[in-house]
């Protein structure tokens, strides 16, 4: 290798047989300078962008949470109202099954016990359905609203 050659290489060296391109004279140093400054400044903005919807969610999550606690509780507390119901119709069907005096009596009370578990079955799924609605809706809605401001600031 001539010595004009190396001179045109910053290290001396080769790739694949042609000289390095020597870019630090090519582009001016201020230049470089105020890309890399730009680049941080839009990283940095990034960055900022990124923490703020961080914390946002954090606070959306944090909301829905603390409404699922309160729905699923009400709804548990639905479930434990509902069984001392059950529980109490069924040993008041057994206190007057065993008074029957006949099988007439037997059948009547049966009957009655089976009209009045089938209404009240179908009063306690509306109530679970109708909480368990409302569990959905509280849950979901903070989060709805955060994603539906999110897509218009983006938007």
């Amino acid at each position: 290798m001539s010595e004009s050659e190396m001179k045109a290489m910053p290290n001396g060296t080769q790739f694949l047989g042609m000289p390095w391109l020597d870019f630090s004279k090519i582009a001016a140093p201020g230049v470089v300078s105020e890309l890399t400054e730009q680049g941080f400044a839009r990283a940095r903005e990034g960055c900022e962008k990124i923490k703020a919807a961080s914390e946002e969610m954090t606070e959306v999550l944090r909301e829905s949470y603390s409404s699922n606690a309160r729905g699923a509780t009400d709804y548990g507390l639905k479930l434990f109202e509902i069984s001392n119901a059950n529980a109490a119709s069924t040993l008041d069907f057994f206190v007057r099954l065993f008074g029957s005096k006949s099988a007439t009596d037997v059948l009547s009370v049966s009957a009655a016990q089976a009209r009045k578990a089938f209404n009240t079955a179908s009063d306690q799924n509306r109530e679970l359905w109708v909480l368990a609605q409302k569990l959905t809706t509280e849950t979901g809605e903070p989060i709805r609203k955060h994603f539906t401001k999110v897509l218009q600031q983006t938007g």
